[in-house]
């Protein structure tokens, strides 16, 4: 990921801490240029070690954030941003202030994929999920990994800027989805699905595989002439299958919409991946670290427009 952040023109920040020979912790960073000011954006980490140490969890996060705030101030910015992929029981040690957005997902929608049949994940989604997987297939649709993911990107990109003005979400970029595919999908971490009805693309979307993992990266899908049939839920239930047979334990369906935001950014596709069946997951707030009083020009824009979006 870091070499993604990097083909998008944004410096990266990379640590590691060592007791001994034994790496103990890890830290990928990026400094963003955004319009609310320059940041230390560290997604889903720090990352400790689970093995037992001479060195408490406390000390290791007081070490890299300390260095954090030494890359931080070294390239100006604001402040540090962290959204640690942790239990939101389990709040990391460390003085914080609770940002006022989000940065990734922190209500995570994931399937538990160990010791379960295909038979037991199909009792266990909505009925009407489970139809409609269904009806697809009698209609017709015909779900593909593609082969070539960076020659088939296109189409997935058409769909995606027809859901976005449909979903009203603000979406990755281009530039940086096709960087994820490129540098994934050569080590075959990475799929890209396409499902095609009456030889037209109508869904399409971008999984990741790692650690015995399959995420659900990106979706799209068209709402026109063909809106009424269901090429989506074949599409995720093809992934999930292929999940299975590869031997992952768990499927992610990444991001979902807090208990009653209707107005939150992922509230559109909130019912649709709950209806697999599933569990949720709820991260740690993401937080962040001021490194200027200037940050606080930052927070206050921040919470104003998340008041305005009403989430």
């Amino acid at each position: 990921m870091g070499d993604v952040f990097a083909d998008v023109g944004e410096k990266i920040i990379r640590l590691e801490i060592r007791e001994g020979d034994d790496l103990i912790g890890i830290c990928l960073g990026s400094i963003v240029d955004a319009r609310r000011g320059r940041h230390l954006a560290v997604p889903y980490g720090p990352v400790l070690s689970g093995q037992r140490s001479a060195v408490s969890g406390q000390q290791i996060w007081g070490t890299l954030i300390q260095q954090l705030k030494v890359e931080g101030k070294k390239y100006g910015c604001r402040f540090i941003r962290l959204t640690p992929y942790i239990n939101k029981e389990l709040k990391p040690p460390i003085r914080s202030v609770r940002s006022p957005l989000h940065l990734l997902a922190e209500h995570v929608w994931h399937l538990n994929l160990k010791g379960t049949s295909e038979e037991e994940l199909l009792m266990n989604m909505r009925k009407n999920t489970r139809n409609l997987i269904r009806r697809a297939r009698k209609d017709g649709v015909v779900v593909r990994r593609s082969e070539h993911p960076i020659q088939d990107l296109p189409k997935f990109f058409t769909l995606y800027d027809e859901t976005r003005k449909r979903h009203q979400f603000r979406p990755f970029s281009n530039t940086l989805i096709t960087s994820q595919v490129n540098q994934f999908s050569q080590s075959d971490n990475c799929s890209l699905y396409l499902a095609e009805y009456q030889g037209e693309i109508i869904a399409s979307s971008v999984h990741m595989h790692f650690g015995g993992e399959t995420s659900y990266l990106h979706g799209a899908s068209t709402m026109q002439q063909h809106r009424n049939v269901p090429g989506s839920y074949l599409l995720q239930w093809t992934a999930i299958q292929d999940a299975i047979a590869r031997g992952d334990h768990m499927y992610s369906f990444w991001g979902i919409a807090p208990e009653g935001a209707k107005k939150h950014p992922f509230a559109g596709v909130t019912l649709f991946k709950r209806g697999f069946g599933g569990q949720l997951l709820e991260l740690t707030p993401c937080a962040d670290i001021p490194l200027r009083p200037s940050y606080w020009i930052t927070y206050g824009f921040e919470l104003l427009r998340k008041w305005k979006r009403g989430f």
